[in-house]
């Protein structure tokens, strides 16, 4: 049995990419007059860097910096007055947007279990814990950490927010799982030598998850379960043979 199972945020426990992060963006640049809008399929191919105010620079630097952005110091105050905006507008949208299949069903199965929960994420704390407050409060509270945003220096898929994970839970690696759902993540986790599990998302079916110990599409509810807890455990202990 695993002893500590760590979940990514978006993609992983809600579907947030399209329909809360992409229309975040878009709502805020026009909150602020910039003239730059992110359909569907754009964003899938921004979604390739990890962080919401690498993504935006990266994206003016291939199509232009608004006007008035001339120094790095303009440049940075622009992403950050952005990346505030965007966090208030989509922590206010996630509230109407559902959990993902099998996500509460495999936290109440850890919390009987006894198993240890965290979320390791380049998303803005605040939004994380809107995520959080979907599972209701008594489930929240279970969750021993929340790494997210700039907790650390590099963003995945650099392994060093799953290396703070491991400090914080001072377990061995096979004793603890992580669910992930894009490329980006994949590598980060098992950078830091940690076990991981795939659930797809929208904007990941097609990525390579070479090194996952399962790709599934989702967990799933009942009667359309496609892993439990002791699954997790099983596929977590064959790595340490």
């Amino acid at each position: 049995m695993i002893k500590a199972l760590i979940f990514d945020c978006d993609g992983v426990l809600v579907d947030t990419e399209r329909d809360a992060h992409r229309v975040g963006f878009n709502l805020a640049f026009k909150e602020m007059g910039i003239d730059a809008e992110w359909d569907v399929d754009l964003y899938g191919k921004l979604l390739l860097v990890a962080g919401g105010k690498e993504r935006m620079r990266a994206y003016f630097d291939e199509f232009g910096w608004p006007a008035g952005t001339e120094t790095d110091a303009q440049k940075d105050e622009l992403i950050l007055a952005l990346h505030k905006t965007k966090t208030q507008i989509t922590s206010e949208l996630v509230s109407t947007l559902p959990v993902r299949p099998g996500i509460l069903r495999i936290i109440d199965e850890a919390i009987a279990a006894g198993v240890k929960l965290g979320v390791c994420t380049t998303s803005n704390p605040k939004f994380i814990d809107a995520v959080l407050d979907l599972f209701g409060p008594e489930r929240k509270a279970k969750f021993d950490f929340v790494h997210a945003g700039d907790v650390v220096s590099k963003k995945k898929p650099d392994p060093e927010i799953y290396e703070l994970a491991k400090t914080s839970l001072g377990l061995p690696v096979h004793e603890c799982m992580v669910i992930e759902d894009s490329r980006n993540g994949l590598l980060a986790a098992t950078g830091a030598g940690l076990p991981t599990l795939i659930t797809t998302s929208t904007y990941t079916v097609e990525e390579d998850f070479t090194g996952a110990v399962k790709v599934v599409p989702e967990l799933g509810d009942e009667p359309n379960v496609n892993v439990r807890l002791a699954d997790l455990g099983e596929l977590a202990a064959a790595t340490a043979a």
